[in-house]
């Protein structure tokens, strides 16, 4: 963590300095803001933490409940969104206080006696094989919680506005054309309704969006005629595999068991079965007495006696994407004014534990393109990437999440390998980890010519860390760890062979990039620190000590803040040393001839270039980014 930039620091530097907005916040939510998010979701409080970081831009989040969400449905939390809470400060804290996903174990019925349940497998979980990050478990509350800190602490000081009802909006003409009628709920002026003008509006209000009604947009799908029980519960268990994740199938129905934090807390999928056409939803008045009596039966010669429950619920799967992401429909030529995060645009089970994870990408997605279309520094075409990106993830999920639910609702007799549903478990780790999500060419992510530079780093797809060594100390530190959710774009040089100060492609590169001529100068506003807009960083091939902090180009020697002081953490170095054990060059594909890497502010790799292909990273930015000039 970097402070003291901007002077001493004696309290808590997570609380960074406030500014602009940030410095003169109403207390009372304002007739006009430039951002409107309705909904304090997991998508929604991100986009909030997200807009923390743009303090020149008013945000605010109205939220129908009168205060923080106490009980959250979701809980599993995968390994992409632990490296989004570490862009966003908190992944280290939230790791403490999870539990963490080791193994899944499988139980079916007992061949010999198959009234009874018998493990048939143990398999270690996909998350330590993939990602330095893991698979957790934690209270959605306590997520919310962390962002509305990320969100306070920021120079935007953003805090949402509880007891506020969306009751509707409407899009019309000018600086403001979002009009949005509210009502609030609770406090002192409980009753009273009113308009709220804003430029942009965020609808991450759930599955029942009135953003969505407001709109007309529609969730396409349906509910399949099955149906779980779901509880939070603490218990008294001889089950061995209490502590453990565990898909268990048997004669009696399906459970998957998720242990919670705490350690004593665990959630329960009970299967409930097949719902009749005719049903209309009075499966969902399953009395907890008889949820708890199939867990039992299901979990035969085992039982659990129930202590005490936290939450519980009884639901039918759905597998529904909204025809559109945005209110933009086909063959308008106006940028969106509106836009559909999380359960408002896609809804599926709890039990592929991708509900809370997508929903936060889509805040990812949304926020740095909203901060940099109201600051200037791009144009509003950009906000019609969002739903171009995100709208085919979300029916990537859903069809993945109907095979997932497919196989989880079997019967013992439709199964003829007890060991199918781990091996499609471990098969399909990159999906439900995060990663497999690729965003297409277009301004914000080029072209492939020059891939086979970075093998590693797959344009498209999330930028995956590697250990690298800090010049300035020695100290093993991982590459993608120092880019933070701060709404910069980071463009990383990976030098060719030679050393700083002697004539490369690398010295090349720096002289133009750090020129008026290149990137950083033509895209950065007058007046801002050097590296406001972009965080441009070096990876040497030769050992740390080999390397002249002295000779390394000023460009990754960047000098910020009011007392204009030297940025040490931009220059590292490839080669193995006592601390860091392997070659970034090595384990991620790179060309000892160097590339260029850039890296979008939602942590997906925008564009791989050779050093030499000056006038293509200029022309890629002159696609995503104003120049300067017409920044406000």
């Amino acid at each position: 963590m970097q402070f003291h930039h901007h002077g001493y620091v004696s309290g808590d530097p997570r609380v960074l300095p406030a500014s602009d907005t940030g410095t003169e916040r109403p207390a009372d939510l304002p007739d006009r803001t430039d951002v409107l998010i309705v909904g304090s979701g997991p998508a929604g409080m991100l986009l909030a933490a997200q807009m923390s970081q743009f303090p020149q831009v008013t945000t605010r989040i109205i939220e129908r409940r009168d205060g923080r969400l106490v009980r959250g449905q979701a809980d599993g939390i995968q390994p992409r969104s632990v490296e989004t809470f570490q862009a966003f400060g908190f992944a280290e804290r939230i790791v403490a206080e999870a539990y963490n996903i080791a193994y899944m174990n499988f139980w079916g019925p007992d061949p010999e006696h198959p009234e009874n349940i018998v493990r048939t497998a143990r398999t270690e979980d996909y998350a330590l094989q993939i990602s330095e990050f893991p698979h957790l478990i934690v209270n959605q509350a306590r997520v919310l919680d962390y962002f509305a800190e990320a969100a306070a602490y920021g120079p935007g000081r953003i805090e949402p506005d509880y007891g506020v009802e969306f009751l509707g909006l409407t899009v019309g003409e000018g600086e403001y054309p979002v009009a949005v009628r509210v009502r609030h709920v609770a406090g002192p002026r409980a009753g009273e309704e009113r308009t709220i003008h804003a430029k942009y509006v965020a609808g991450c209000d759930g599955a029942r969006s009135g953003v969505r009604e407001a709109i007309g947009r529609v969730h396409v799908g349906g509910v399949s005629l099955h149906a779980w029980g779901v509880m939070d519960v603490l218990v008294e268990t001889d089950f061995p595999d209490w502590r453990t994740k565990c898909a268990i199938n048997s004669s009696a129905g399906n459970i998957l068991h998720i242990p919670r934090e705490g350690g004593y807390l665990s959630r329960m999928y009970i299967d409930l079965g097949a719902v009749a056409e005719d049903d209309a939803h009075r499966v969902r008045q399953t009395p907890l007495d008889e949820v708890i009596r199939r867990a039992n039966e299901i979990l035969h010669p085992y039982t659990v006696e129930v202590k005490e429950v936290a939450w519980h619920s009884v639901y039918e799967v759905g597998h529904r994407v909204t025809d559109g992401f945005d209110d933009v429909d086909a063959g308008e030529r106006r940028h969106p004014r509106v836009f559909l995060t999380g359960d408002a645009c896609h809804t599926h089970s709890a039990k592929a534990g991708q509900g809370m994870n997508v929903s936060m990408q889509d805040g990812f997605n949304l926020g740095w393109k909203l901060g940099h279309v109201l600051t200037g520094l791009a144009d509003p075409d950009l906000l019609a990437t969002y739903a171009a990106e995100r709208r085919p993830v979300a029916q990537q999920l859903i069809d993945f999440d109907r095979e997932w639910s497919a196989l989880m609702a079997r019967k013992p007799e439709e199964i003829s390998d007890p060991g199918e549903l781990a091996t499609y478990y471990l098969a399909t780790a990159e999906f439900p980890s995060g990663f497999m999500t690729q965003y297409g060419p277009s301004a914000i992510v080029g072209g492939a010519e020059h891939q086979h530079l970075a093998g590693g780093f797959p344009l498209g797809k999330r930028f995956q860390s590697a250990t690298v060594s800090l010049v300035a100390d020695g100290n093993a530190v991982h590459l993608g760890h120092h880019a933070k959710a701060d709404g910069r774009w980071r463009v990383y040089a990976f030098a060719d062979a030679a050393a700083p100060g002697v004539p490369s492609a690398l010295a090349d590169w720096a002289a133009w990039a750090g020129s008026e001529e290149g990137f950083v100068a033509r895209h950065t506003p007058a007046g801002a620190d050097v590296d406001a807009v972009f965080d441009v960083k070096v990876v040497y091939q030769q050992a740390h000590e080999d390397v002249d902090v002295a000779r390394v180009p000023a460009l990754f020697r960047p000098r910020s803040g009011p007392l204009g002081l030297v940025d040490w953490e931009k220059v590292f170095a490839a080669a193995p040393s006592a601390w860091n054990r392997v070659d970034i060059f090595d384990e991620r594909a790179l060309s000892r001839d160097g590339v260029v890497v850039v890296v979008r502010p939602d942590q997906y790799v925008a564009a791989v270039l050779p050093l030499t292909a000056t006038d293509e990273l200029a022309a890629f930015f002159a696609g995503a980014l104003r120049p300067a000039s017409a920044a406000r």
